[in-house]
Parts: C-alpha cells; structure tokens; sequence
C-alpha cells in the first residue's frame, strides 16, 4: 500500500493521521483550543509560514474540524472556530500533553498546567473504562475486531488485518 493510501485503510487511527497527523496540523489545533481564532493571532503564536497555516486550515476547514466565519467583511478576515468533531479532539491533545510532560519536559518540568475549571485544582488528564471506571492503562486493553471489520469480512472484502495475531493481546 502506498504511503498516501493510509487514509483508506480499515482503521480509525490510518484514517485519522493524515487530518490530524502532521504536528503544524495539531498546533493550529492546539492554538484554536488556546483561544487563537484568527490568521494572524495563529501566526505569530506559531511563527509559521503563511502558505503552510492557509494549507492546514483549508485542511481542517474542509474536513469539518474547525469552521471559518467571516469577522472582517470589508477587509475578508476570517476567524476559526472547532466544530463538535475537532472539540473531540481535546482528549487526543491531553494524551500527548501527558506523555510529552512525563518523557520530554526538561528539568524545569512541565511547561503548562492544566487547571480543572470545577474543582479548580492542577490536573492530569486519565482515561477511564466508561463500563467499570477502573483506569486504563495499555497492558488493561486488548483488541478484537468491531463491526467496521466484521462486517467487511462477511462481505468477503480484504480488511488489512490478521486477525488471529491480534486476537486477544495487548502490550
């Protein structure tokens, strides 16, 4: 399979990356979830080149992660705003945060704290089993085919995956 085939393969992590998968693509987001709403607020916070922030943006745009709304009309600005979907990114940007903060900060530690707006206490983001409660860690989960696979199968399609080496384990 060629590499800009990975978007159609019969995983929601291929299919993910190339939307999400590129690291100016998750700082735009990022900046977006930090209140940078316009062009040239995202600029500057990112120094970024302007071709490559129009290119991400008319990316996200497109695949309905943020949405552009006109807020300049006589001068064509335009701001961006995260849709339902690319708030449901929150997660996925929390999860590197920790990790980066865990592997990566230097010895000063954590370059930013996450305040939980309720209890008004620093929090680390966890996941949890939304079945049992109990924490999720990669050793707690295994793997097993979902009906985006199972029904392929039926139909006889070809899904990518070798089943019976992935059934049942996890790291």
């Amino acid at each position: 399979m060629r590499r800009q085939d990975v978007d159609v393969q019969v995983c929601s992590i291929a299919r993910a990356m190339p939307l999400i998968g590129d690291s100016w693509t998750m700082l735009i987001i990022r900046g977006v979830f930090f209140g940078l709403h316009r062009f040239t607020e995202l600029q500057q916070s990112l120094d970024i080149n302007r071709n490559r922030l129009t290119e991400r943006l008319n990316l996200l745009v497109e695949n309905s992660i943020v949405e552009k709304s006109l807020y300049d009309e006589a001068r064509s600005r335009y701001e961006y705003r995260l849709t339902e979907k690319g708030a449901d990114l929150y997660p996925v940007l929390m999860s590197i945060v920790g990790w980066g903060d865990k592997w990566l900060a230097d010895k000063d530690g954590a370059p930013l704290q996450y305040v939980h707006k309720t209890c008004k206490k620093v929090m680390r983001p966890k996941y949890h089993c939304d079945c049992c409660g109990d924490e999720l860690e990669a050793k707690s989960v295994s793997v097993q085919a979902g009906p985006g696979i199972t029904k392929k199968l039926k139909r006889g399609e070809d899904t990518g995956f070798d089943l019976q080496a992935m059934s049942g384990n996890s790291v």
